[in-house]
C-alpha cells in the first residue's frame, strides 16, 4: 500500500515554499508565530539546515566566508523564508546566538530596526566574522535605524577590521537608500572616508571605496565633493587610499554616472 505524504502543521507550512491562499499563508504564518520560542528556533535550523548544500559551502569558502559554521544556503532562500516568517524579534535573538551564518542573515531579516538599541547594534557589529554577514545586517537591519548615522561616526576610527567596515558598510547603504538624509550627513561621511582611506586591510579599503563611490552617485552635489576626495586620495604616496581614489574616480568621471547623476538634478 502506497504511503501518503504527511501534512504539514500549520506551525510548519509557513515554513514551506510560498503558494495557496493569502488567508491561507497568513494563518500559518500565526500559527508559528504561536509557537514557542524554542520550537520556532529548532524549525527555522531544521529548514536552513535541509536548504544547505556541501557545494555552496565550498563556493561560500572561496569568497572568504568561514564555512565551519554555515550550512551552503543561497542567499535567495534565506530572503523567501524571512518573508514568509515576518518580524521576529525574539526568533531574530536566537537565531543570532545559535552562531550559525545562515540563521545570522535571517536574523538580520527579522529583527526590527526601528527597536534596535545602541548597545545592541554594537554588540552585533563586534560579533561580526565576515564581510557578507556585516554588509548584509549593515543594509537591511542597521540602515533604516533612527541611530544608523551615530553608528557610521562612531565605528569609523575603531580599529576592529569589521566593526570599521561596517561604519563604511553603512554609509554606502545610506547613500543607496535614505532618500531623506541631507548633503550634509554625506559630506561628513566623505571626511571619514578620507581619514581612514589610510587602512590598507583589504575588507576595510574596499568598504570605504563603496561608501565613496555610492556617496558620489547620490546627486550632481555630492558627486563634484567625492570626486574632490578621491583626486585627493589618487595623489597619496600610500598605496591603500591611492587604489581607492583612482578605483573610485574611474566610476564617478565614467559618462554613464555623469549621466544618471545630472538626472538627478
Amino acid at each position: 500500500m502506497a504511503k501518503t505524504a504527511t501534512k504539514p502543521t500549520p506551525a510548519r507550512s509557513v515554513l514551506q515554499p510560498a503558494g495557496g491562499e493569502r488567508t491561507a499563508r497568513k494563518a500559518a504564518q500565526a500559527a508559528f508565530a504561536a509557537q514557542p520560542l524554542p520550537q520556532r528556533l529548532a524549525l527555522a535550523l531544521d529548514v536552513l539546515r535541509a536548504a544547505g548544500s556541501a557545494h555552496n559551502r565550498a563556493g561560500m569558502a572561496r569568497f572568504g566566508i568561514p564555512s565551519e559554521r554555515a550550512f551552503g544556503v543561497p542567499m535567495g532562500q534565506i530572503q523567501a523564508l524571512a518573508k514568509r516568517l515576518g518580524r521576529d524579534r525574539a526568533l531574530a535573538a536566537a537565531l543570532w546566538d545559535s552562531g550559525w551564518h545562515e540563521a545570522r542573515l535571517l536574523a538580520a531579516y527579522l529583527d526590527d530596526p526601528a527597536a534596535l538599541t545602541s548597545a545592541q547594534m554594537d554588540r552585533l557589529a563586534r560579533e561580526f566574522d565576515n564581510w557578507a554577514l556585516c554588509d548584509t545586517v549593515c543594509s537591511k537591519l542597521f540602515q533604516p535605524s533612527p541611530l544608523a548615522w551615530g553608528k557610521i561616526a562612531q565605528w569609523a576610527p575603531r580599529r576592529d577590521e569589521f566593526v570599521r567596515r561596517a561604519a563604511f558598510a553603512l554609509l554606502a547603504a545610506k547613500a543607496v537608500h535614505d532618500q531623506t538624509a541631507g548633503d550634509e550627513a554625506f559630506l561628513h561621511g566623505l571626511a571619514l572616508v578620507e581619514a581612514q582611506a589610510g587602512d590598507a586591510r583589504n575588507l576595510v579599503k574596499k568598504a570605504v571605496n563603496w561608501a565613496l563611490r555610492q556617496t558620489g552617485k547620490r546627486n550632481p552635489r555630492l558627486r563634484d565633493a567625492a570626486i574632490a576626495v578621491a583626486t585627493r586620495l589618487a595623489q597619496s604616496a600610500d598605496p591603500a587610499p591611492r587604489w581607492i581614489g583612482k578605483d573610485a574616480l574611474r566610476e564617478l568621471r565614467s559618462e554613464a554616472v555623469a549621466r544618471r547623476v545630472a538626472a538627478k538634478g
